[in-house]
């Protein structure tokens, strides 16, 4: 299978105009979505580099998109690693705050656990049920066997009770 087209991407010259032409471009569009320069200019650096390695099988008008489509999804696994990191990071390792912050963080949870404790119970419930796990109103007021209006009401007055409690909320 001969090619009609004069010029082919496996051709430096053709390559050459193509990165030339591209790079920055591209660059730009990743570095917006990553916001990080270096893994920008890393995905880049791949994508031309796979262009490279199967430049027998891209014409040179297709180049431009898939250099684009390359360096995109290098992008989304990147993102999508990072959020696999992220998930498995253990939250409890707070040897990185200082001791002010953890002293802090202890306090303002005391003082939360106060201000839980002296809501009523209906209150409390609804707003755990809330704010904790992420129950809807309506799903509250199944639950508790009251109107949708009573939980807002509720969530209302927890909510103005804890802003009492707590400075700063």
């Amino acid at each position: 299978m001969s090619t009609t087209n004069k010029t082919n991407v496996c051709e430096e010259a053709v390559y050459s105009e193509i990165f030339k032409a591209n790079s920055k471009t591209v660059f730009n569009y990743i570095y917006y979505k990553f916001g990080n320069e270096e893994k920008a200019y890393d995905a880049v650096q791949e994508a031309f580099t796979k262009l490279w390695e199967n430049c027998a099988k891209v014409a040179p008008e297709k180049a431009k998109s898939y250099v684009y489509t390359i360096a995109n999804n290098l992008y989304l696994n990147v993102i999508k690693a990072e959020k696999v990191k992220l998930k498995y990071t253990n939250y409890n390792d707070v040897s990185n705050e200082s001791p002010e912050f953890l002293l802090e963080e202890k306090q303002f949870q005391e003082k939360l656990d106060k201000a839980l404790d002296s809501l009523p119970e209906n209150q409390r419930s609804t707003f755990l049920l809330n704010r904790i796990d992420g129950k809807k109103y309506k799903e509250i007021a199944e639950m508790e066997g009251v109107s949708i209006k009573a939980v807002e009401k509720r969530m209302h007055l927890a909510l103005k009770s804890l802003r009492e409690h707590i400075d700063g909320i």
